[in-house]
């Protein structure tokens, strides 16, 4: 296992994206909770509003015995998130976007399982979104800089994964 700097350097991001998220997180959590604290452009189309979600994106599990949450919400999470550092750290497989992008992806998964071991009240999510009825959505539910990031950074990962040529396997010699 080779540990260079080309493959340590995308965890500056990871770190940039914990600290971005806990920071804004911080300052949004010392508002009421179910408040609306800005309309950023005085137009509905993004609005800043304290909500609290005890699930996962879009409340999905909100139903789930609060007794499982923290096994389905934390302890997988978690598992997930070491067997993607795990196979980061031990493959050559990835291209430095793909490196950067599964970075991104970390930064954001930790951040918001910080906030359900840390904030009992449910993960803190701010940004609302007008969607204009798409999708049956007038509002996109409300999301965080975590969630950005791993949406993001899970679409790059895809589109890098489409577009790089697979690599030949060599043949061994005969």
């Amino acid at each position: 296992m080779k540990f260079d700097k080309e493959r340590l350097m995308p965890f500056i991001l990871t770190g940039a994206i914990i600290l971005a998220d806990q920071c804004t997180k911080a300052i949004i959590a010392a508002k009421p909770v179910n408040s609306l604290i800005a309309d950023v452009f005085n137009n509905d189309f993004l609005h800043i509003y304290h909500v609290r979600n005890k699930a996962i994106a879009f409340s999905l599990g909100s139903g789930i015995p609060d007794a499982v949450k923290p096994v389905l919400f934390i302890v997988l999470p978690l598992v997930v998130l070491g067997v993607l550092v795990w196979y980061y750290l031990r493959s050559s497989d990835f291209t430095r976007m793909q490196r950067w992008a599964t970075a991104g992806i970390l930064g954001g998964g930790i951040g918001n399982i910080i906030d359900r071991i840390f904030r009992p009240e449910g993960v803190v999510d701010f940004i609302s979104v007008k969607f204009y009825g798409l999708f049956g959505f007038e509002r996109w539910p409300t999301f965080n800089v975590a969630d950005s990031s791993v949406v993001v950074c899970c679409i790059l990962l895809f589109i890098t994964i489409i577009i790089t040529p697979n690599k030949p396997k060599e043949q061994p010699a005969q």
